[in-house]
């Protein structure tokens, strides 16, 4: 008898990408969604249900009768309120196999300032939510990952409409594909419980304006870097490699790789 998975998040970077391997491993798939889903337009296989992880509503429907969560939904704050909504219905449910994507980092970024939260919300929102897992009494497996080349790309985009770009001076960044830490999640949600797992980490480590070097080099622009030292003891954190996973570089598509992919990709748009 195939499980069954309740998947939120599933139309987000990493969940999009997670509910095709879940599918194809035999699961039956739910897709827990803020907006209301047109049956026609989902995969075959894929159940679609409305539900505000935020505020609670329709979480309970949502876990009903489910034998693994995988919690790919996450924000910049508000996750660990999030994460208990889905443990308070889990729990009720009968204690499914809780599977959450944290980020590296997560224990060993101190995130104490209004400064730092402004920066690096978004760290202590998953700390935040991984406690939350941990503290459930749910059998859980969480997974942290370094940053998604998809989402630095999204960022660099975002930098290169300024005239000057700003780096964080001492800041390293290691990203890995999403497609990656996609198939490593679905494998433990497939697998038994296994609490907090070894991490996962992009093939190489770039300083972040070489990082945004190469993304002008590959979408033929030119514009001026400039090293700027961020305050606070989270910066601080991040410039002494707290975000970093050398020890587990098991990604194999490089930063420069995946940029020559999507700008293949652009070109070949009508």
């Amino acid at each position: 008898m195939s499980s069954v998975v309740l998947l939120t998040g599933g139309t987000g970077t990493l969940g999009r990408l997670v509910a095709p391997r879940l599918r194809s491993a035999g699961a039956e798939l739910r897709v827990l969604s803020r907006h209301a889903h047109d049956p026609a337009e989902g995969a075959e296989g894929v159940e679609y249900v409305t539900g505000d992880l935020g505020t609670g509503e329709g979480t309970a429907e949502a876990v009903a009768g489910a034998d693994i969560i995988v919690h790919c939904a996450g924000t910049a704050k508000g996750d660990d309120v999030k994460a208990r909504h889905l443990v308070d219905a889990a729990t009720a449910a009968g204690r499914p196999h809780l599977v959450f994507i944290s980020v590296v980092g997560a224990d060993r970024t101190p995130v104490v300032s209004r400064l730092d939260r402004a920066m690096f919300g978004y760290v202590a929102a998953k700390r935040a939510a991984e406690r939350v897992v941990e503290e459930s009494g749910l059998p859980w497996t969480t997974l942290r990952a370094t940053q998604f080349h998809e989402l630095t790309l999204t960022t660099a985009r975002a930098m290169a409409r300024m005239p000057v770009l700003p780096a964080p001076a001492g800041f390293r960044i290691q990203p890995i594909a999403a497609a990656e830490v996609a198939e490593r999640l679905a494998e433990l949600a497939l697998a038994g419980p296994a609490g907090l797992v070894a991490e996962m980490g992009g093939p190489r480590t770039y300083e972040m304006r070489d990082l945004l070097r190469g993304y002008l080099r590959a979408t033929g622009r030119r514009r001026p870097i400039l090293p700027t030292r961020l305050p606070g003891r989270a910066a601080a954190a991040f410039r002494a490699g707290a975000n970093l996973a050398p020890e587990h570089a098991v990604g194999r598509l490089t930063w420069e790789d995946f940029l020559a992919e999507r700008t293949a990709e652009q070109t070949a748009k009508p």
